[in-house]
């Protein structure tokens, strides 16, 4: 695999002789929607048949169930796990199911584990942090919980469970973890899998209601698999900056392995961006756009992508019809390549991305030119 990053002068001709190939199988590698218009700084991927031997990883991807069938097909090759975007809990243990049954099918179908997702999301978005230490204080309800939590898994054919509680404080910290313990201690003699995702810190010592309900080294002692968020630094609300910089997450994987087995680690890659208008003011909100379509704006708008090589991020700016400048971080070829690197990199056992629900064709030539996928 070669990632080529367009040139000014160049187009799909002139880059498809460079490397002796055919404009026809770059359009189809990357799905290029507007070949005749590439941007200057756009990425292209250049496959070449690799056969060699490759590290097998696994790969998992969160999903609501209305994915788009096209986006959730061109997926299915290169996961090992598909997990739904989720199931909440009532107080008295009760879940509040999801409707999954299509997706959990077509995921079986096609060689794909899924893992049950157990999350506090209320209906706005928000994660309720009241409701979890109210249930994380409540021996009984944890019991009941536990209990739906396994016929669940049975019904619906699930291969283990994803828990995704956040913005616990540190007074809820030994609880969870406990938690975590029941729960594990009740599945693995059935045979599931239990995960967690954590909130991505850098030292124990970190301040802040996202941090400080996560014990990295004693979860690691319970789960069987823990994924790193590192995602989010760049967010809605917050000042432009990329998203997931290789150098945050670097920070985060080192600490991280010195508290949890490294063969139980994911990390999390977003597929995702934001473009913010500037001067940043605060409380305003960025908007949030897929990897392509950061591509088709900087199109549309004649922008020029650039390459932050501390953060090995793309980005670019431009000016909207109202005279306003933006911002916009997003993901390409080039910074999938370096998070995956970290992979082999600190010897940890895969990624998780943050949604497989919009198509990022690239990313999947990246990680299939790179690594080899479990499957279950």
């Amino acid at each position: 695999m070669i990632i080529h990053v367009v040139k000014p002068g160049e187009n799909l001709y002139s880059i498809s002789k460079l490397y002796n190939t055919t404009p026809e199988k770059i359009i189809y590698d990357n799905r290029l929607s507007e070949p005749n218009r590439l941007v200057i700084g756009q990425t292209i991927v250049i496959t070449n048949g690799e056969n060699e031997e490759k590290r097998e990883v696994l790969i998992n991807g969160y999903a609501y169930p209305h994915i788009k069938e096209d986006s959730l097909y061109e997926a299915m090759p290169y996961l090992t796990n598909i997990t739904p975007f989720s199931y909440g809990f009532n107080l008295d243990g009760s879940l509040i199911e999801l409707n999954d049954d299509e997706l959990i099918e077509t995921a079986i179908e096609n060689n794909v584990a899924p893992l049950m997702l157990l999350t506090t999301i209320n209906a706005d978005g928000t994660f309720n942090s009241v409701k979890a230490s109210m249930m994380l204080k409540d021996e009984n309800a944890q019991n009941v919980l536990i209990q739906n939590i396994i016929k669940t898994l049975q019904e619906k054919n699930y291969a283990g469970i994803d828990v995704d509680i956040e913005y616990l404080s540190k007074d809820d910290r030994d609880n969870f973890t406990n938690f975590i313990k029941k729960l594990t201690e009740a599945l693995h003699p059935l045979g599931y899998e239990v995960t967690i995702a954590l909130a991505a810190k850098e030292s124990e010592g970190e301040e802040g209601l996202l941090f400080e309900g996560h014990d990295y080294k004693a979860l690691g002692q319970y789960a069987d698999n823990l994924l790193l968020m590192t995602y989010e630094w760049g967010y809605t609300y917050g000042p432009p900056m990329p998203v997931a910089p290789i150098n945050r997450v670097k920070g985060v994987l080192d600490y991280a392995v010195t508290q949890i087995p490294n063969e139980k680690l994911l990390i999390g890659i977003p597929n995702y961006g934001y473009d913010w208008t500037l001067p940043f003011v605060e409380g305003s909100a960025a908007k949030s756009l897929n990897n392509v379509a950061a591509v088709d704006l900087a199109r549309d708008v004649g922008a020029i992508i650039e390459y932050d090589e501390e953060a090995q991020t793309p980005f670019f700016r431009y000016y909207d019809v109202d005279g306003n400048e933006h911002i916009v971080w997003f993901e390409d070829a080039r910074s999938i390549e370096a998070k995956l690197k970290l992979i082999e990199e600190y010897d940890i056992q895969g990624a998780a991305y943050w949604t497989i629900m919009p198509k990022f064709p690239q990313n999947w030539l990246v990680l299939k030119s790179m690594y080899a996928i479990k499957k279950m």
